[in-house]
């Protein structure tokens, strides 16, 4: 029979010089304005951090999957800041949509979009705007941007392209197994 030592391996020692190395990073990082989780939003060269912050909230709104992170939506959003520097049409209808959004936002909840608890709540902002050239542009620019990662496909059961492999009659054609055989 083995013996397990359940000695706790750990000490007060060791997890204070944990906690040393870890406190000045969260220090330096609050007083920045910036929370750990939003310093993606910071290197935007031409749209706002609130207003890429926005975007992605936007985009989660849009197109819900609660089993993706965030960092699919952020790299679905941040190719706008680039647009958005090379086409002030672009500039102004990303920042001129965002606004009207928050400006709801505040009217209704008093807080700005992103902010906004609720995900219902926020689906009923984009109800309102949904008509909208500024919404119908996201929606569209996010079916390719979210989905045409390739990181996602097999979270979502697709497993890419299958002319390289012989096609789809040597790759997966016969595999479906919850019809009845005949």
């Amino acid at each position: 029979m083995r013996e397990v030592d359940r000695r706790s391996k750990y000490n007060r020692r060791i997890f204070l010089q944990g906690a040393a190395t870890a406190v000045p990073a969260v220090a330096i990082a609050t007083s920045t304005g910036l929370g750990i989780g939003e310093a993606w939003a910071d290197g935007a060269t031409s749209l706002t951090p609130a207003t890429l912050k926005t975007l992605v909230k936007m985009a989660r709104d849009i197109y819900p999957h609660d089993f993706l992170g965030d960092s699919y939506y952020i790299t679905a959003i941040k190719p706008w800041d680039g647009k958005a520097a090379k086409d002030p049409a672009v500039k102004s209808l990303i920042n001129d949509g965002v606004t009207r959004l928050d400006q709801d936002a505040n009217d209704r909840h008093k807080v700005a979009y992103a902010q906004v608890p609720w995900e219902a709540d926020r689906v009923v902002l984009l109800q309102r705007i949904e008509q909208t050239a500024f919404f119908q542009k996201i929606r569209g620019d996010l079916v390719v941007s979210l989905y045409n990662q390739k990181e996602l496909w097999p979270k979502f059961g697709y497993e890419g392209s299958s002319a390289e492999h012989g096609g789809y009659i040597k790759r997966g054609f016969a595999d479906i197994d919850w019809l009845p055989k005949v």
